[in-house]
């Protein structure tokens, strides 16, 4: 069975300026040592001394996604979609109340028309029996 191709290897800026550092220090001999013990070339690291002298191991140590998010933050916005949410319900139930009311009325209305034998129809038909 064929063996399938690695893909290449990654590796984090921490770890980058760690190895760059240890090898900017060591004499001949023992920069071969580093580069064997980690498995790395000579060319591996020209790249990684360009990305250090562009600022762009200190970009990659930064932290990726959000920014943390501090807990009272969180917990105002919580509170405030409460609150939008409350003042939903009570202007809902406020509307509920109002046409409750208004229904009320027309039913008083009602009852009060159909007991009052002044509110008959103007025709002056007798209800048929």
């Amino acid at each position: 069975m064929r063996e399938r191709p690695r893909p290449p290897r990654t590796y984090p800026a921490a770890y980058k300026l760690r190895i760059l550092e240890e090898y900017e220090q060591l004499d001949k001999a023992g920069k071969g040592a580093l580069l064997r013990r980690e498995g790395l070339y000579t060319s591996l690291l020209s790249e990684w001394r360009k990305q250090r002298d562009k600022g762009a191991l200190q970009a990659l140590q930064q932290r990726r996604g959000r920014p943390p998010v501090d807990p009272r933050d969180r917990e105002l916005a919580r509170l405030e979609r409460e609150n939008a949410r409350l003042r939903d319900q009570v202007a809902r139930q406020a509307k509920v109340i109002e046409v409750q009311g208004e229904l009320s009325a027309l039913l008083g209305r009602l009852a009060t028309s159909s007991d009052d034998p002044a509110g008959e129809d103007p025709g002056g038909s007798e209800p048929s029996s």
